[in-house]
């Protein structure tokens, strides 16, 4: 991640901004830049939102949306998959989902690229879980791993065939060996 602004700006300032690709973000009064995703991270993104979507949209439990910008308690973050509970997406008159996301999602899941710093994005992760997400995952692809955060629990590492946790009421059973298994395209 990349800081983009040297002085400090206001959340409803940086609100006002142009969305950037890739996403900027507003963290503690400073815009940063998240990097551009690269081939294993936009796989792991675009396998792990189609898995959890295929399990939730039918029975309206919960939806996963890439790169959704979430803004609560005063920052504005943009997770590479926030999965929302179905009743706490706001819909619009058309039954069409709202733009503007002001909760934290109920389960973040962030990738680590090659550049970003894990602390900053265990901040993220940690800020969601403070502001009411029921679930973290920090997916490390270089050691295949996924780092697992519960409310008031320490995190867990998990590799190989354990079993990861989900949110409550969503029928998936994934590994960390099925997720990194996603990454091999060709035998």
């Amino acid at each position: 991640m990349v800081q983009i602004s040297s002085k400090s700006i206001t959340l409803e300032e940086f609100l006002k901004l142009p969305e950037t690709k890739p996403a900027t973000e507003y963290i503690n009064g400073e815009v940063i830049q998240k990097p551009m995703p690269k081939t294993r991270h936009s796989r792991l993104q675009e396998k792990l939102t189609g898995t959890i979507n295929g399990v939730v949209e039918e029975q309206r439990i919960a939806y996963a949306f890439p790169e959704l910008r979430c803004t609560f308690g005063g920052r504005s973050i943009v997770p590479d998959v926030a999965v929302l509970r179905w009743n706490r997406i706001e819909f619009n008159d058309e039954g069409e989902p709202v733009d503007d996301v002001f909760i934290a999602p109920d389960w973040a899941i962030e990738i680590l690229s090659p550049e970003p710093s894990s602390n900053r994005v265990t901040g993220n992760i940690l800020h969601c879980l403070k502001h009411g997400s029921q679930l973290g995952w920090l997916i490390d692809p270089s050691d295949r791993s996924v780092l697992i955060f519960l409310p008031n629990q320490q995190p867990e590492l998990y590799q190989g065939s354990d079993r990861l946790a989900v949110l409550d009421g969503i029928d998936l059973e994934l590994t960390a060996e099925q997720i990194f298994g996603w990454l091999r395209m060709r035998s």
